[in-house]
């Protein structure tokens, strides 16, 4: 997989691909990022990029309150 952001000042790009992806279908997406928050993002050390994501994904997280599976309990049909 290759990964990569730039800014372009021509219409036309050309790609060089590793030899891993020559003579597979490839799909590449083009489209306009925020062009602060991205390329800071990609400097930023590892911890601090994690950090922003389960900042970010806080929300859909989900609290069991201290639920514990018993199996016993679960495979008791009578």
């Amino acid at each position: 997989m290759i990964r990569t952001i730039l800014k372009s000042n021509k219409k036309n790009l050309t790609l060089e691909l590793p030899d891993d992806l020559v003579g597979k279908m490839i799909e590449v997406i083009a489209f306009s990022v925020d062009e602060t928050t991205s390329i800071e993002r990609e400097t930023e050390p590892i911890e601090k990029r994690v950090d922003h994501l389960k900042d970010r994904l806080k929300e859909f997280t989900f609290n069991s309150g201290g639920y514990r599976f018993d199996r016993d309990e679960a495979n008791d049909y009578e």
